[in-house]
């Protein structure tokens, strides 16, 4: 789980339950990216929501989150 922390002291994270969030202070979640599917069965990650790309076509969706969270992890990474 990589935690980004800005200036301002607002936390920026790839939401899971392995950590409790609520410990750190106010939480607020909002969506990063949408994995949905493509019109011939395949799967995207459309990250536009961050201002990144959409990734894919997948042939699993397991594939695309994967995709998503790789992607998201790199973006906090920055």
């Amino acid at each position: 789980m990589i935690l980004r922390f800005e200036p301002e002291g607002s936390v920026t994270t790839v939401y899971t339950e392995a950590l409790d969030l609520d410990a750190l202070g106010s939480v607020r979640c909002s969506r990063a990216s949408h994995v949905e599917p493509t019109s011939d069965g395949r799967w995207s990650t459309d990250l536009s929501p961050v201002g990144g790309p959409v990734l894919g076509p997948y042939a699993l969706r397991s594939e695309a989150l994967a995709a998503e969270v790789a992607w998201l992890e790199r973006w906090l990474s920055d």
